[in-house]
């Protein structure tokens, strides 16, 4: 019997399909009205692919065609593949935000593997939270996984200039509420943004996560930045299908990829690429299911010093297709491989080192050098003091200099309805010097931490040419928008912490050197505040949402679920027929 056969008897789709018993029967009958022939089941590697098509999910819309490719793959390589779909949060659309819905799809992947006869799975990834919530459910079963992403769109285009999704949005928006831009302007520019299916092409968060994968490991290399309608994702695509049927004769599990190592090397590509703010949290929660000990603290501890090479919007002025044609992931890795864990091993079979060296790099200015770098620390600043003891976030390359040390009075919003409704109000007694702080935002509070942190600045502010303040919340923000934003504060507001005490004309000291984030008032007039305080009830009653604010951790540690943290494996102990 060769090695293979030996194999074939232990894989986890041969307790399904294999054996001559009635179980055996029904499960390979079924599965034969789909045109199966008998050789599907004998022994060869059973491939799901996760796939997160969504009409209402655009970044992803293109998924139908890209499966295909990844089919080919899977079959050539002599697996037999079973494409199945999964919860797909798409962050334009879903409301009251797509991040409450994370976990849930975390959920559905996990389920989805350990209940199906699976020996491998491809997750198919693109918009902010499929990446994570992929990953996040196929960690927790740690069975042979690999991702492709959907890659990003083309380069927006707008009467002659460049448009990068959301940035320039955001831009837009601000020089509509100023008065320097027509709201027809702003109308016409709508259709010039999104020109091809694909995820945003700024460096956001779905061009992150897509980069954390490859920085990871878990993908082919190339898979960041290939835009959507490549040929060469489509190929990327057949080769990862490929691929998934020899990690399962190997058995190459997620455990073997996702380790320590590569979390750092992680992080450090995230301070390299300039890249969302959103990873934090959901490499925390990926490495909380996978069991790697990360926290909070190893952002600062592995990021602050790395430059910022990669010059693209938000932080600089190119996008996502240039990117890629610069030479993508793997020449920002070649820059700092002397930073990185080269041994740190990967889906491909080979070690990090060994896949950086054939990078190269295209254009020095789209990926600068070292010495040449568009920030000199690129990293996440991770903040602590008394309004964030256990630390909140600021994207250092994103924000202004001048405000990177700053001392205000707190111009206080209880909720993002009180910011709407009061922001443009004439009497809002509030200048550039103010820090805006927003509460209600955080995981419990609103619920499921939106990207609402980014907040517009009062039109009185605007109207006199400023175009950034200082903000502080327990919210998110996209990983397209910019500013000296101040995210994730934890304990959030909702759960009784420092957050939820503030009031108008508090002095908040911001000292992103110092890694400071400080409420000046003493001890006692807290306490007496917190006393005081009482929790706002939910809107949502019942159902999921209510399991979401009852069991959801804060931002420093992933926003998971409670009883979701950990690999449970993929073993299943009982049967149905």
């Amino acid at each position: 019997m060769s090695d293979d056969d030996k194999n074939a008897g232990k894989r986890r789709s041969q307790a399904w399909f294999g054996g001559t018993d009635k179980d055996a029967f029904l499960h390979r009958s079924w599965a034969k009205n789909n045109g199966l022939p008998d050789d599907a089941f004998d022994g060869r590697p059973v491939i799901g692919i996760c796939n997160t098509f969504s009409e209402l999910t655009p970044c992803n819309a293109h998924f139908r065609e890209l499966v295909e490719h990844i089919k080919r793959g899977v079959i050539e390589a002599g697996g037999t593949p079973f494409e199945f779909p999964v919860f797909s949060c798409g962050e334009t659309m879903l409301r009251p935000t797509a991040m409450l819905f994370r976990n849930l799809a975390s959920m559905d992947v996990e389920e989805a593997i350990r209940g199906n006869p699976l020996d491998g799975v491809i997750l198919m990834g693109g918009c902010d939270k499929t990446t994570p919530s992929l990953l996040m459910g196929a960690a927790s079963c740690d069975i042979p996984a690999a991702v492709v992403s959907g890659g990003p769109m083309l380069n927006g285009r707008f009467r002659g200039r460049t448009l990068g999704s959301g940035t320039d949005v955001w831009k837009f928006s601000e020089e509509v509420r100023s008065g320097r831009m027509s709201e027809e302007d702003f109308m016409a520019a709508e259709s010039g943004m999104s020109r091809s299916p694909g995820h945003c092409m700024t460096m956001g968060t779905a061009s992150t996560m897509a980069s954390m994968s490859e920085a990871l490991g878990v993908t082919l290399a190339g898979n960041a930045a290939y835009p959507a309608v490549d040929a060469r994702r489509n190929r990327l695509a057949r080769l990862t299908g490929r691929r998934i049927v020899s990690m399962v004769e190997e058995d190459l599990r997620l455990s073997r990829v996702l380790t320590r190592e590569a979390f750092e090397n992680a992080i450090r590509v995230n301070g390299a690429i300039g890249g969302s703010t959103n990873a934090v949290i959901h490499l925390l929660a990926i490495a909380g299911r996978i069991g790697v000990d990360l926290d909070l603290t190893d952002w600062d501890r592995f990021g602050r010093d790395v430059p910022c090479l990669v010059n693209l919007m938000p932080s600089g002025e190119y996008l996502m297709e240039d990117f890629c044609y610069a030479g993508g992931l793997p020449a920002v890795m070649g820059k700092i491989r002397d930073l990185l864990h080269e041994d740190a091993f990967t889906i491909s079979g080979r070690t990090m080192g060994e896949q950086l060296n054939a990078a190269e790099c295209f254009n020095d200015d789209v990926i600068r050098d070292r010495d040449n770098p568009v920030f000199h620390q690129g990293g996440i600043a991770v903040l602590q003091g008394n309004l964030a003891p256990q630390g909140a976030v600021l994207k250092p390359s994103a924000a202004s200099p001048h405000l990177m040390q700053h001392t205000g009075r707190a111009v206080v919003f209880e909720s993002i309805e009180d910011f709407k409704a009061r922001v443009d109000d004439p009497d809002l007694d509030v200048d550039e010097n103010s820090v805006l702080v927003l509460k209600g935002a955080g995981p419990q509070g609103y619920p499921g931490m939106a990207e609402v942190g980014n907040l517009p600045l009062p039109r009185k502010v605007l109207e006199k040419g400023v175009r950034d303040m200082v903000r502080v919340s327990d919210a998110r923000m996209s990983g397209t928008a910019f500013g000296t934003v101040v995210l994730h504060v934890a304990p959030e507001s909702a759960a009784g912490g420092p957050l939820a005490l503030v009031e108008e004309g508090d002095i908040i000291e911001l000292d992103v050197e110092a890694r400071r984030l400080a409420l000046k008032i003493d001890e006692a007039e807290l306490e007496r505040r917190r006393a005081r305080w009482q929790p706002q009830p939910h809107a949502m009653q019942g159902g999921y949402q209510s399991l979401y604010v009852e069991r959801v951790l804060q931002a420093d540690t992933g926003a998971d679920l409670d009883f979701l943290v950990g690999c449970r494996g993929a073993e299943v102990p009982r049967e149905s027929h």
